[in-house]
């Protein structure tokens, strides 16, 4: 390959080869190239069956309780001939496989995303704190998270979504307190748990109170400025067939 493209791809010592600049470059390039060959094998095997092709989609897990259940159905109604995968991935692996061709589009809470990529909100939640059912705060007694200021809190990790750690943070320092954080999941069930079993507090989008049986309450915060905004991500350059009708459905129009 050195011979061939004239450039220097790889340094070799007695220990090691490592890779030079040019060989990172290139070794990204064949990736995106093995990606989208392997998605045009899949779309062109899909449309020989009869159907339209695949999307595949990544999201985080509170895109699950309203806008992916409701993007499917609006699919399955208005293109039936288009198949969808879902994987469940944080922020930024979302990203990473969009710019790779490994993902159509993606839901995230972020507030900018890399060069390439197009970001538009899709869905706006409040957020609700989480308290172990027989925690003594009531929902008539609550008047801001400052009643919590002493409790441990249970966040979503900063490396799964920043925006949303950094939201957090936000409304604890809003009422003059840094929250104390004892424990960091990348999962809403695990921090539930944490919380039933009363080793903290949490902070989610109020719509994650849906689909889970556990002993936990929530007390929405509807006077505190923050919102939950989750967006969806595509690539500019997207050349799926398939996406266009998703994307339609996605942002209304």
């Amino acid at each position: 390959m050195e011979e061939i493209l004239d450039t220097q791809l790889f340094i070799r010592d007695k220990t090691k080869v490592t890779l030079t600049p040019a060989g990172q470059y290139l070794k990204g390039e064949v990736e995106f190239i093995l990606n989208h060959l392997e998605l045009t094998q899949k779309q062109l095997k899909s449309i020989g069956e009869g159907n339209l092709g695949e999307v595949r989609i990544g999201f985080l897990g509170s895109a699950m309780q309203a806008v992916i259940p409701k993007l499917l159905l609006q699919l399955k109604k208005s293109s039936s001939g288009i198949k969808t995968s879902l994987e469940e991935l944080s922020n930024s692996a979302q990203v990473d496989a969009i710019l790779k061709d490994k993902l159509d589009i993606g839901f995230v809470r972020l507030a900018r995303v890399p060069k390439g990529i197009q970001i538009a909100p899709v869905h706006k939640d409040t957020f609700s704190v989480v308290l172990p059912k027989n925690h003594s705060l009531k929902t008539s007694d609550f008047k801001s998270m400052g009643q919590l200021r002493d409790e441990d809190f249970i966040l979503f990790a900063q490396d799964y979504s920043p925006l949303y750690y950094d939201t957090v943070m936000s409304i604890c320092e809003d009422v003059g307190f840094s929250p104390k954080v004892s424990h960091k999941s990348v999962h809403a069930q695990t921090i539930f748990k944490l919380v039933e079993n009363s080793l903290g507090i949490a902070i989610v989008p109020t719509s994650l109170q849906h689909g889970f049986q556990m002993d936990v309450k929530f007390i929405e915060l509807k006077k505190i400025p923050q919102k939950a905004v989750l967006s969806v991500i595509w690539k500019v350059d997207n050349r799926n067939p398939a996406l266009e009708n998703c994307m339609d459905l996605v942002l209304g129009k």
